[in-house]
């Protein structure tokens, strides 16, 4: 999992101006069938002209970030859509579906899944993002206009929001190396040959090295 900065403070509040004339929905519509039951938010339309508008403002911003491109290698993406928790709501522990469909209908695989936080933690309570793993569970408030990018395989849910709202933008892609263990090793590489003079260079290969060796090597 990874957190970037995608969208500045001014950003952020020209797509909060866009999402206030949007119309909001039930967020189980759009939920599958096991996560419909713990979905607790509301929806933007994803029909409304504005709501689409902002969707491809978002993924230009992703699908261009130098970090997304090197460690998610994204070859489709799903379509984006945005979420508002209230005081009360929540989602519970979820995983999210192994298919989804992209913007011409067409389905696609998802590896890889992330939340765009649209709201400043100040401005609302709870509504962190948490996510599960064997070692122990990881919360995520990061400041409005950070994604958090982190496998779609992984189980996580959305804290109760206490006060405020918590806005977001959430989305799936299909990247071009199905396997994460692959696409950190990429990630590492690619780090240490953009900047082969750092502290970290010789450590990022020689766990590449060591990656590898696992990966290949034979009884």
């Amino acid at each position: 999992m990874i957190v970037v900065q995608v969208f500045s403070a001014e950003e952020v509040l020209a797509i909060g101006q866009g999402l206030a004339s949007a119309s909001f929905r039930d967020g189980r519509a759009t939920a599958g069938a096991a996560a419909g039951s713990v979905k607790h938010n509301e929806q933007a339309n994803g029909a409304d002209p504005v709501v689409i508008d902002l969707g491809r403002r978002v993924r230009l911003a992703l699908e261009t970030h130098p970090t997304v491109r090197a460690l998610v290698r994204p070859v489709r993406w799903s379509n984006l859509m945005f979420s508002r928790y209230g005081p009360g709501q929540q989602y519970g522990l979820h995983a999210d579906n192994a298919g989804m469909y992209d913007s011409s209908g067409r389905p696609l695989r998802t590896d890889v899944s992330f939340t765009l936080f649209l709201s400043d933690p100040d401005t609302y309570g709870g509504g962190a993002l948490l996510l599960q793993d064997l070692a122990s569970d990881r919360e995520f408030r990061p400041l409005a206009g950070h994604a958090v990018f982190y496998a779609t395989s992984q189980l996580h849910r959305v804290t109760p929001v206490t006060h405020g709202f918590r806005l977001a933008c959430v989305g799936w892609v299909q990247s071009l190396i199905r396997r994460a263990d692959q696409r950190e090793l990429l990630f590492d590489l690619e780090r240490a040959r953009s900047r082969p003079e750092a502290e970290d260079s010789a450590l990022l290969l020689d766990k590449a090295i060591g990656n590898l060796l696992r990966m290949w090597g034979e009884d």
